[in-house]
C-alpha cells in the first residue's frame, strides 16, 4: 500500500510518444477505448486497427501516438497507477491523528481506484508473466509502494505508536503483495475471494494487527 508520511516519487511515464502533449483528444480517445475494449476481451484480441477504428482514427495516426497496442496498455496503467496514488495521498504534515482512519482511507482509495478500472487492473496482471516492459513497470510501482509503506512502519515506531518487531521492510513486502493479490482476486471473481464489500475492513484489520500488534492502534 501507499504511505504519505514519505515524498511521492514520480515514476517516468513509459509506452507513449513522448512528443505529443497529454491533452490531446486523439491519444484520449485512443486510450478510451483501450479500456472499454479490455473490458470485453484480452489484449491479445484486440489489433491496432481495433484501437485505431474506436479512437476514430487512421491505423498511421494510431502510431504517431504509440508504438503499438502493448504501450497503449502501458499508458493506462501508468495513468491507473497515479489515480491510486492521488487519492490514497494526505496532507503531508506528519503521523495521522487517527491512524486507524488514515490506514483506512489509503486501502479504501485503492480499492475504488482499481475497481473503477478493474478492466486495466485484470489486463496488466494477465499481460505482465510474458511482457517484460508490464512486468518491469509493476515491479517498480510494487517497489514504491513498499517503500512508502516501509517509512510508514518506521515512522509510527519512531513515535512510539507501533512496536519493533520484524524489519520494516520485509513487513511492508507481506502487506503490499498480500492486498495486490487479495484485490486482484475479488476483481477477477475468483474462488475463493473476498466479497468486495469485506475487502477494506478485512485488509484494514490485518493491516493494523501486523503493523500495531494491536485491533486499534494507539490515537493522538
Amino acid at each position: 500500500m501507499t504511505d504519505t508520511f514519505a515524498q511521492d516519487t514520480t515514476r517516468p511515464r513509459r509506452g507513449r510518444r513522448e512528443s505529443r502533449p497529454s491533452g490531446d483528444d486523439r491519444e484520449q480517445a485512443i486510450l478510451a477505448t483501450a479500456e472499454r475494449l479490455l473490458g470485453e476481451r484480452d489484449l491479445s484480441e484486440i489489433s491496432v486497427d481495433d484501437l485505431a477504428r474506436g479512437a476514430g482514427i487512421s491505423r498511421p495516426t494510431f502510431y504517431f501516438y504509440f508504438a503499438s497496442k502493448e504501450a497503449v496498455l502501458l499508458t493506462l496503467i501508468d495513468r491507473v497507477v497515479a489515480e491510486a496514488d492521488a487519492a490514497s495521498s494526505a496532507p503531508p504534515e506528519g503521523a495521522p491523528a487517527d491512524p486507524t482512519a488514515h490506514w483506512c482511507t489509503v486501502i479504501d482509495a485503492f480499492l475504488a481506484t482499481f475497481r473503477a478500472h478493474r478492466a486495466v487492473t485484470l489486463a496488466a496482471a494477465r499481460v505482465r508473466g510474458g511482457n517484460r516492459e508490464v512486468r518491469e513497470l509493476w515491479a517498480g510501482v510494487m517497489e514504491t509502494w513498499v517503500a512508502r509503506a516501509a517509512h510508514a512502519i518506521d515512522c509510527e515506531r519512531e513515535r512510539g505508536a507501533a512496536p519493533q518487531g520484524l524489519p520494516a521492510r520485509d513487513l511492508a513486502i507481506a502487506l503490499t503483495s498480500m492486498t495486490e493479490r487479495v484485490l486482484h482476486a475479488t476483481f477477477a471473481a475468483e474462488r475463493p475471494a473476498l466479497a468486495e464489500a469485506r475487502v477494506v475492513d478485512t485488509l484494514l484489520g490485518i493491516w493494523l494487527a501486523t503493523v500495531y500488534q494491536a485491533p486499534t492502534p494507539p490515537r493522538e
